[in-house]
């Protein structure tokens, strides 16, 4: 819209009307020039986004200031208030998706929020334009994703209804061609939401809401005597074309690592990410980096696991391109997630990830987790430069009664976000009492701080462990891979080699995962959930 061109309209309200456009358009400009900043490296972003904001930021206030002006004089409509208020949101998410900040993702929520209380967007649905339908279809989907990341379950139900009322509304009204875009939204939110396989009750039967968060004291504390490594996280790379969850919760009061989520990117893409990343990586850091990806086999999959290649790499010439490695962006040639199978072996799937190409970024320190049905080809790296360079790798296969999960996520990354989660899930229980399960979470705590003993005592263990010890996120990482490895070990619907997750370089197995003490304390968790039948007793004789 344009001033009005009435000559009666006095100067003071013209200037107004003038003014506001101009911040709008500069809003606008700045704000589509976000699309052109690379995703990648902390220098580039913070100035330009910090313009946005300014400009963002007065613009807010100009309309709240002159409203009555703008209403008479522009015809000022309240959708247009809620797009102004809606980009404000979207710029607090991304500033929270590039420091990790809680307090910018609970002021995109107060954005958002004010949104829907305000019934900005209430009058779209009766202008006959099906672009604006859609700002307000994109608007819920963004405060929906908000509110999930916040754990405001009982807001994103109420959200998800009112998405799904304005889809059908808009589906019908219009004649589009999005409507199956639309509803996979709304297929996703449903999967995310019922992504925790255990419900817990309040004993008025309401759900709990668990949090993630990792929050000071949440990892086994370093007692004194336990010498480990300085290095802080720096970088989170999180690389994944499956629907697993987010393993990189945020640490709170301390420094935040600068997390990329990347979904389903092409090799030049993540290389950029990661090249990026290496470079502004501070002295005295690590990178960690996630995949979670379909597996890249060299073959077909039973050639590959029954001609035992791995264990034949070491006898050969065969290296680190030679065994396939994780796929981060799909193609036709993956059915239902399941391995890859060539049709011409002559080339290399162009969008595999090898272990080999991580090598060039193991000249700084590396912390790798992989959840694949192939993480064993990262099973054989090779440190090339002596950095501080550590492996966590899923198991490739799971018991036929546990592969539903892989739908909801995976069993492995379960047990790195939420491990009594995961061990409540593989004990089939599907709901439990808020008393018992913070009955739950002490033992834990208990089998956590026993860990962390166990791994700084060891006489053997490689010291790439112990370098990375130090940082508290990567400490829980490392406490509850381990937890989970013992776990799966002792539970007897594990009985495969490939149902086990492994590390590169080789955890002490007797002094860790298969320690008769730590083998104790889970028998005793599973016994406060009367489930100890479900698990292998220890020799205790012997301990």
């Amino acid at each position: 819209m344009s001033v009005a061109n009435d000559e009666d309209i006095p100067q003071v309200e013209r200037k107004t009307v003038t003014d506001f456009c101009y911040l709008l358009d500069k809003s606008k400009q700045l704000f589509n020039g976000l699309r052109d900043l690379p995703q990648y490296g902390q220098k580039q972003w913070q100035s330009y986004f910090g313009r946005t904001f300014d400009v963002y930021t007065k613009l807010w206030k100009f309309q709240q200031q002159h409203r009555q002006v703008l209403d008479n004089r522009y015809g000022l409509k309240r959708w247009q208030i809620g797009e102004i208020a809606s980009k404000i949101g979207q710029l607090y998410y991304h500033y929270y998706l590039r420091t990790s900040e809680t307090s910018y993702l609970n002021e995109a929520f107060s954005f958002y929020s004010a949104i829907r209380q305000r019934s900005y967007y209430s009058q779209v649905t009766k202008e006959d334009r099906p672009e604006l339908v859609v700002k307000k279809l994109r608007y819920y989907a963004r405060f929906i994703v908000v509110c999930l990341l916040l754990n405001k379950m009982d807001v994103v139900k109420d959200l998800v209804k009112e998405l799904s009322d304005e889809i059908e509304d808009y589906t019908h009204r219009f004649n589009t061609e999005d409507q199956l875009e639309w509803n996979l939204v709304l297929q996703e939110v449903a999967a995310f939401i019922e992504a925790d396989p255990v419900m817990i009750l309040n004993d008025d039967n309401t759900i709990v809401i668990i949090s993630n968060r990792l929050v000071d004291g949440t990892g086994p504390v370093l007692e004194q005597g336990m010498v480990v490594g300085q290095l802080m996280l720096a970088d989170a790379l999180i690389i994944g074309n499956c629907n697993n969850q987010d393993p990189a919760e945020k640490p709170t009061k301390r420094e935040n690592p600068h997390k990329y989520l990347l979904y389903k990117p092409t090799f030049s893409q993540l290389y950029t990410f990661l090249a990026a990343s290496f470079k502004e990586l501070p002295a005295n850091s690590a990178l960690l980096i996630y995949l979670s990806a379909t597996g890249v086999f060299p073959t077909g999959r039973s050639d590959y696991e029954e001609q035992g290649l791995v264990v034949r790499r070491l006898q050969s010439d065969l290296g680190p391109y030679d065994f396939g490695g994780v796929l981060t962006n799909s193609n036709r040639d993956v059915v239902n997630g399941d391995a890859l199978h060539k049709r011409n072996q002559t080339y290399k799937e162009m969008h595999c990830l090898h272990p080999g190409d991580l090598y060039p970024f193991t000249r700084k320190p590396l912390f790798i987790i992989v959840d694949s049905s192939n993480s064993v080809a990262y099973k054989n790296f090779t440190n090339l430069f002596g950095q501080p360079l550590v492996c966590l790798l899923s198991p490739t296969a799971y018991p036929k009664a546990l592969q539903d999960l892989s739908e909801r996520g995976s069993l492995f990354t379960l047990f790195l976000n939420n491990s009594l989660m995961a061990f409540l899930f593989i004990s089939g229980l599907s709901s439990m009492r808020k008393g018992l399960w913070d009955k739950c979470q002490e033992q834990l705590r208990k089998i956590n701080r026993d860990i962390a003993q166990l791994l700084t005592h060891s006489r053997s263990i490689d010291q790439a462990f112990l370098q990375f010890f130090g940082d508290e996120f990567l400490r829980l990482l490392l406490t509850r891979f381990i937890f989970c490895s013992a776990t799966l070990r002792m539970h007897k619907s594990f009985k495969e080699t490939r149902n086990y997750p492994e590390t590169y370089p080789p955890l002490p197995r007797d002094e860790l995962v298969e320690n008769l003490h730590l083998q104790k304390q889970i028998l005793e968790l599973a016994s406060i959930l009367d489930v100890r039948n479900l698990f292998l007793e220890t020799t205790m004789d012997e301990y």
